[in-house]
């Protein structure tokens, strides 16, 4: 049997970068966390970040400074996360939903990762979280 357990994001400041996920996904960075390595609990997968010297940012959709990872996150409202996430320090770079609120927004954070909240047709969110249809 295979798990995922863990998803690590290379970054040169690991506490800075777990704070704006913290704060995107309203979670707590794990106690323990360092300058080194950082965590915030996902249900049963880590989202991790650790600390690279000479860290280069992703320059998307820039093929040279190629993108390094991309995560997904399902949400019930893109438009109150668009209030929302920009204060955070995350920064609008493609606009890909319709006039029903349905798509997907692709963001970079703080430091250049790209990543997309999204709203698919046929999620429906009971306590919290989504369900897929």
């Amino acid at each position: 049997m295979l798990r995922l357990t863990d998803f690590i994001i290379d970054c040169p400041d690991t506490m800075e970068l777990a704070a704006f996920y913290s704060a995107v996904t309203g979670l707590p960075v794990k106690d323990g966390s360092t300058d080194f390595w950082a965590g915030i609990k996902l249900g049963e997968i880590e989202l991790a970040f650790i600390r690279v010297e000479d860290y280069r940012a992703p320059q998307w959709p820039d093929a040279d400074h190629p993108k390094q990872f991309h995560v997904d996150f399902e949400v019930d409202d893109l438009d109150a996360e668009q209030s929302r996430v920009p204060a955070l320090g995350a920064t609008l770079m493609r606009d890909n939903s319709d006039a029903d609120g349905y798509g997907f927004r692709v963001y970079a954070d703080p430091i250049g990762h790209p990543f997309c909240l999204c709203r698919n047709k046929g999620v429906t969110w009971t306590d919290g979280s989504p369900v897929w249809a």
